[in-house]
């Protein structure tokens, strides 16, 4: 699918499919947010962490559940989304990266596009959206609790990836849906 979501910046489009074609600009935003990477795991991105994208799962996901949403202002890929459908339960979708660079931070591009992407979801008959945010990215935090998440306590792990020792803790957030 395809959205075009009006934002501050103009209008963007979200699209639900990753091409080949798409992994230097992958590359480019994941450069980019090293500030993100730098502060969430302790060291920069690299190409790894583009291809982990289409293979990172939470325990007991298959790979028909993954979904990766590309942001797109014209030409230049500025966020990517990345979740997983059916977890934690069936009903239910997590989003294990909401990544926008740092040209596009700050007004309200994230939230048009959570809010079209959270519209879908409920349209799709999902009830719940869970996501984790790093305690060294207090960013994340107001995010989800602007879109309404229940932010839990601090925690271990980041859900659907390998973590490294010393990695800051994260909170678990959930957002109920409401028909």
């Amino acid at each position: 699918m395809i959205w075009t979501v009006a934002t501050d910046f103009g209008p963007v489009v979200v699209r639900e499919q990753i091409e080949p074609d798409d992994e230097p600009g992958l590359l480019e935003l994941f450069t980019a947010c090293d500030d993100w990477f730098e502060a969430v795991t302790g060291g920069p991105s690299g190409p790894g962490d583009v291809q982990g994208l289409f293979y990172s799962l939470p325990e007991g996901a298959s790979f028909e559940d993954k979904r990766l949403f590309t942001i797109r202002d014209g030409e230049k890929i500025v966020g990517l989304v990345d979740a997983v459908l059916g977890h934690p339960h069936r009903r239910a979708a997590a989003v294990g990266l909401f990544l926008v660079a740092p040209t596009h931070r700050g007004r309200g591009l994230a939230r048009a596009v959570a809010k079209v992407l959270l519209d879908e979801a409920r349209e799709a008959g999902l009830d719940e959206v869970t996501a984790t945010s790093s305690t060294a990215w207090p960013a994340g935090d107001r995010f989800l609790a602007a879109l309404g998440f229940d932010i839990g306590p601090e925690t271990t792990g980041a859900g659907n990836r390998t973590t490294w020792a010393g990695e800051p803790p994260v909170r678990r957030a959930t957002l109920t849906l409401a028909g």
